[in-house]
């Protein structure tokens, strides 16, 4: 026999989209947590910073790459035509990675101080490592869009 336990509470879904600065969509935390698989422990208050600052850094990482853009005529990120190799809404969908994978590094860091007993030290070891890959998700995805390789590396 199986038994049915839910997990944090029933509002968590209920937050607004975000609005975004116009070239960038606005953000939605419910599609946030259907793609990032986070269920109501993690209040929408925590989702809607997460989701805010990570739009905030991700922005200002792109913001020269959006001024270009802004420059050539495209009022939207979906009004810029991808090189002929990518698909179309390659841009969006990228900027949605880098957004909702520094978000979910953010979050899983934060709740890694959430139980921290000698029986989940490993696990927060493992959100840690989690975080580190989410961040490095997101470094692709921005890298993608400004078409820079994924490492830079320089000799000394």
């Amino acid at each position: 026999m199986s038994s049915f336990a839910p997990t944090g509470n029933a509002s968590a879904r209920a937050a607004e989209p975000i609005q975004n600065n116009g070239f960038w969509p606005t953000i939605d935390p419910a599609e946030f947590r259907d793609v990032r698989r986070l269920d109501g422990t993690v209040t929408p208050p925590r989702v809607q910073d997460a989701l805010l600052t990570a739009m905030a850094t991700v922005n200002r990482v792109l913001r020269d790459w959006q001024a270009r853009q802004i420059d050539a005529g495209h009022q939207q990120v979906q009004d810029v035509t991808p090189p002929s190799w990518q698909p179309p809404g390659i841009y969006l969908a990228l900027y949605r990675r880098a957004v909702y994978a520094t978000a979910h590094a953010a979050i899983v860091e934060a709740y890694r101080d959430y139980d921290a007993t000698a029986s989940t030290r490993d696990r927060g070891d493992q959100q840690e490592q989690a975080g580190e890959s989410y961040r490095r998700d997101a470094s692709w995805a921005i890298s993608e869009i400004l078409d820079r390789p994924h490492v830079t590396v320089e000799l000394i």
